[in-house]
């Protein structure tokens, strides 16, 4: 079958590695490869022989996301409930891995884009090197970070007053931590807005990587994992790097209640101070869609009144249904449509301004959608009896 050579299994002992295996893809979830890794999950959890899961990516890339050009030739063709099946499985594939009762280590070497982010940032340890590079671009692509983005949005520093670890680079030297000053930062949201780029540097920084181990080493690592034979967590070589260096403007500036007033406030440090960084921001802020932009800053603040990830994406689930169905706004089978399927970028929004994107149209989208034919909730499997120190956290 396709999804067997497209996931690439290794039966090392009481190790099994996953390797994604469309390089020329950048590694892009299909149907058939989500499907195929929510299958594999499923049995190595069952399995007594399986103590560790290891998930990684052929090539350049750990995995740029889902490959959505089925989804939208289905809503151009007026059948976006047969979408929804794409995202079902997916989102329920995020919830296992984020649910996982054995260790399993992501190696995200190389690009890690939306549902990427999905099959490794939810996981026990998530490796980053220097050649990651991490983004949730939806809100350009008029969609929302999703693949439960609200809950791990949320939970980067420092709505909880979480600590950012540094890890020593040489062998034998403990890791160190030490906690941000500010308590008040949003980063979660400005990763969301803008699509920011973080390299595994900035990812270790925020907690979105648990570890930072160069390339060259992760032969190496991945010997030793495979002869350890125990499901015990493993010391792993790291190196200490800078704390993400833009917290303090995020902080003053995306800590905002709105949008717009998110971007008058940008505008306004820019003036102080003509820094590229904030011009940037700025820049991609204004690109993206304005419906996208509403509903991605309300679904991060949002997740802070749910209690799980389980939660965040039965909610995402429901918005991402209105998004295909297109009542509301039409920017994501426009633009998808132009971009992924005859490769022309469209960048004309429906609605076209931020002041356009009411509250009460935001609303919609986080309601449940009407019982139709052929649409139904997400329902997640049970996962009962499960110690809450295996559940994903940052």
């Amino acid at each position: 079958m396709a999804s067997h050579s497209q996931v690439l299994v290794e039966d090392k002992s009481t190790v099994r590695i996953l390797t994604l295996n469309r390089p020329k893809q950048m590694n892009a979830l299909c149907w058939n490869m989500i499907t195929r890794l929510l299958q594999l999950f499923l049995a190595f959890e069952e399995d007594p022989r399986v103590k560790l899961v290891i998930l990684k990516g052929q090539g350049k890339a750990f995995c740029a996301g889902g490959d959505v050009r089925p989804v939208i030739r289905d809503i151009v063709q007026g059948k976006w409930r047969l979408g929804a099946g794409f995202f079902s499985d997916q989102y329920t594939l995020n919830y296992v891995m984020a649910t996982y009762s054995k260790i399993q280590i992501s190696i995200m070497n190389g690009i890690v884009m939306g549902g990427g982010a999905g099959i490794s940032i939810h996981g026990r340890f998530r490796i980053a090197t220097e050649k990651t590079v991490f983004a949730m671009p939806e809100t350009e692509l008029g969609l929302f970070p999703d693949v439960g983005a609200s809950y791990f949005l949320s939970r980067l520093p420092g709505f909880f007053g979480n600590k950012i670890h540094v890890f020593a680079c040489r062998q034998n030297i403990e890791p160190i931590s030490f906690s941000h000053p500010s308590c008040l930062l949003r980063l979660g949201e400005y990763v969301g807005l803008t699509g920011a780029r973080l390299d595994g540097a900035e990812m270790l920084a925020c907690g979105l990587a648990t570890h930072f181990v160069p390339s060259t080493r992760l032969n190496a690592l991945e010997a030793d994992l495979c002869r350890l034979g125990s499901s015990d967590p493993v010391t792993f070589s790291s190196t200490i790097l800078n704390a993400y260096t833009q917290l303090d403007v995020i902080d003053r500036c995306i800590s905002r209640r709105t949008v717009e007033d998110i971007i008058s406030t940008l505008e306004r440090e820019a003036i102080q101070e003509p820094d590229e960084w904030i011009l940037a921001t700025i820049r991609a802020l204004k690109k993206a869609s304005p419906a996208s932009l509403k509903i991605t800053l309300r679904s991060v603040n949002k997740r802070r009144t749910v209690s799980g990830v389980g939660q965040c994406l039965i909610r995402e689930y429901r918005m991402v249904c209105h998004v295909m169905k297109g009542e509301l706004s039409k920017d994501l089978v426009e633009v998808l449509s132009a971009f992924l399927i005859v490769y022309l970028r469209s960048e004309t929004w429906e609605p076209r301004r931020l002041e356009q994107v009411t509250d009460n149209m935001v609303d919609q989208y986080f309601k449940r959608m009407d019982e139709e034919e052929g649409w139904k909730d997400l329902k997640l499997p049970p996962r009962i009896n499960l110690p809450s120190s295996i559940m994903s956290k940052l």
